[in-house]
């Protein structure tokens, strides 16, 4: 990098806090700092031409859990733990909305749905059999039910009877929601520096070296908020799941309106006004799916025109506008990780999928722990 002195003196001297990844958990991270260190010299490095995993490529789901994925969390985890993760995705979504607010997010309040299979038999009769359960442990934060049965009322084909609904959840405008939260960033003095890829770092008396691959800087602080790509920094405890997404041209007359999960979550899909966003299918290849690396494949796309055709739109003309994928951040438990690495280095990864939900919240905890 050929950098004037000015460049140096503006964007690379004096930096006190370091954020890598310019997604949800980074800008709400950069804006927690700012709030409590109102003098501080703020960069943020990104390393896409935009939030390069999933902040800006998810779906706009503000959901935090279908029935069937719940039911699925209590069996790997405690009660207090699958009720402490909810609470975490549901303050997330409203600090979220309190931050940018719903019209500039397009917060659309249509509930959200979960429908079976004709063949999801087992799953469909244990969700309607635990859900007064579900509906009891989740009262003390929702002071209601969550889920009810409903009949469906989209022409949905090949489906069992009942539809799940969820009142409390919604649709936002995930391209609204980034540049919103990009203008606060800017506002608020924050600096973003694009295409910038962090090749290595190294931690000093007083702070640490960042390497952007020839050229290095020095900062106080250093934190990563680059969830699916932080599996080096955590030892594996973090691995890229990535999600295949696709949009049709505009439907006349769509009825579909509100947010849905297929097959214990693992297909999702949305009206944005009168096309139709389905995105999933990573259960088809977990391996091929647990990659850092953007792109589509045929089985999986395959498999989402087929659900579009027989379940989703039955009887219905349609086209594939455009196709797409974002990486997502997994791992064996569905708890972020949000850890102090070593003396002045930090992390907010994981987010288990759930990144709209959680990741203000896991940008604040990171900023916190500064």
């Amino acid at each position: 990098m050929h950098l004037s002195y000015w460049e140096l003196k503006n964007w690379f001297t004096d930096i006190d806090f370091t954020i890598v990844g310019s997604g949800i958990v980074g800008l709400h991270a950069a804006l927690r700092l700012r709030e409590r260190f109102p003098n501080s010299k703020i960069l943020v490095l990104e390393k896409g031409m935009l939030p390069q995993g999933a902040s800006t490529k998810n779906a706009g789901f503000a959901c935090f859990g279908s029935l069937s994925e719940i039911i699925d969390d209590l069996k790997s985890h405690s009660e207090e733990e699958v009720i402490q993760l909810i609470q975490k995705r549901w303050q997330g979504l409203q600090l979220l909305r309190k931050r940018l607010g719903d019209v500039t997010i397009d917060f659309k309040p249509y509930g959200g749905y979960e429908l079976f299979l004709q063949k999801e038999e087992n799953t469909y009769n244990e969700c309607l059999q635990k859900l007064p359960f579900i509906n009891e442990i989740l009262k003390p934060l929702f002071k209601a039910d969550v889920f009810a049965k409903e009949i469906d009322r989209f022409g949905f084909h090949g489906i069992q009877e009942y539809l799940i609904f969820n009142p409390f959840e919604a649709q936002i405008d995930t391209g609204n929601m980034m540049q919103a939260l990009l203008k606060q960033a800017v506002s608020n003095d924050i600096l973003i520096l694009n295409q910038q890829n962090v090749t290595s770092y190294h931690e000093k008396q007083n702070g640490v070296e960042v390497a952007l691959g020839d050229f290095s800087f020095n900062t106080k602080k250093l934190l990563f908020a680059t969830n699916g790509f932080a599996g080096q920094l955590t030892s594996g405890q973090v691995k890229p799941a990535r999600a295949q997404v696709l949009i049709t041209e505009p439907i006349s007359n769509l009825d579909i309106k509100g947010t849905f999960h297929l097959d214990k979550g693992y297909y999702y899909f949305r009206n944005i006004g009168d096309r139709v966003l389905l995105g999933g299918g990573r259960n088809l290849d977990f391996e091929g799916e647990t990659t850092t690396e953007f792109g589509q494949t045929e089985i999986i796309q395959n498999q989402l025109e087929q659900l579009l055709k027989e379940v989703i739109l039955p009887n219905q003309e349609f086209t594939i506008a455009h196709r797409w994928s974002g990486i997502m951040g997994l791992g064996s438990s569905k708890n972020p990780i949000v850890s102090q690495l070593s003396e002045n280095v930090y992390c907010g990864v994981r987010l288990g999928g759930m990144g709209v939900a959680i990741g203000s919240l896991i940008g604040q905890e990171l900023a916190d722990l500064v």
